[in-house]
């Protein structure tokens, strides 16, 4: 779940052999760069939300693949952000492939996005969350598992995008549209078939993605963290949620925090942070954040 915001400014571009751009991006006019290091021996792929495009994903890796290829890192690391169902068409077929990537020699984080956590509190009963989850994605959730939603979407993506963007959006979801009387039945016939229809290990996927990992100077989590808290004191559920608090921020965070949740038309990089969410969905362009030693550049779906 994004909003728009804007991006760096794109200083080089090629095309490689697996279709994708290699771009470098700098920060607005002004704004210091984010300085930071992956641990010596390094290269870390970062990858922004996915949201049901297993067609970009697979060309992603595919890059992936090829860009490790050609460096000296012996440590290969690949975190994806979350998000990794909701709005697109392949949401199933996005989970299959991140439980089987193809990334021999990698090592693999997958973070837990705001979609996944809203999903699983549907699925364990939370129906105050129901329309809202379906609105933002989850009638796309459910029918790449084969389940038909009974009720369909009722608001447009503009007044979609205007009630992420409140500041208290985090601490009302669900709860400025329950469920009527007339709904909780269907809705309870749609958990209890969409739990059915989840393979035992999508479902323990979805329950055992940790909120953050660390590598050398940046914390990677889906959101953002709250700014002026230690982030070994952060909560799992700002770091999936938390938006203009953190985005508007230029405290140091005690890392440079790469991060999803907010759409821009090109990665955000900030003093602070690095933002790579560039609405895959709906712009076909799916952003990787690769980093060794000090430097930064971004692979993205052309």
């Amino acid at each position: 779940m994004g909003g728009a915001a804007n991006g760096g400014s794109a200083l080089a571009r090629r095309q490689d052999a697996a279709g994708l751009l290699r771009r470098a991006y700098a920060p607005p006019e002004g704004e210091p760069a984010p300085q930071a290091a992956v641990p010596e021996g390094t290269v870390v792929y970062a990858v922004g939300d996915i949201h049901g495009r297993d067609d970009l994903l697979a060309r992603l890796i595919d890059g992936i693949r090829e860009d490790a290829a050609g460096r000296e890192a012996t440590r290969r690391v690949v975190v994806f952000l979350g998000d990794y169902v909701n709005r697109g068409p392949q949401c199933r077929e996005v989970v299959e492939r991140l439980l089987a990537p193809g990334l021999e020699g990698f090592e693999q984080v997958c973070l837990m996005g705001n979609v996944e956590q809203a999903m699983l509190r549907f699925l364990d009963g939370e129906m105050a969350i129901a329309l809202n989850w379906l609105e933002y994605g989850g009638i796309e959730t459910a029918a790449s598992y084969g389940v038909a939603s009974p009720i369909a979407r009722r608001r447009d993506e503009r007044t979609l995008e205007a009630l992420r963007w409140r500041d208290s959006y985090q601490d009302v979801y669900g709860a400025d549209m329950p469920p009527q009387a007339g709904e909780i039945a269907p809705l309870e016939a749609l958990r209890r078939e969409l739990l059915a229809a989840l393979p035992l290990a999508h479902l323990a996927f979805f329950r055992g993605l940790p909120f953050m990992h660390r590598e050398g100077g940046y914390c990677f989590v889906h959101a953002g963290i709250v700014p002026g808290r230690p982030l070994e004191e952060q909560a799992a559920r700002d770091c999936m949620w938390i938006r203009r608090r953190f985005l508007d921020s230029t405290l140091d965070h005690g890392a440079i925090i790469v991060h999803g949740h907010s759409i821009s038309a090109e990665p955000e990089l900030r003093r602070n942070r690095i933002g790579i969410d560039t609405g895959a969905y709906k712009s076909n362009i799916l952003t990787c954040l690769v980093l060794e030693g000090e430097s930064q550049s971004f692979l993205q779906t052309a």
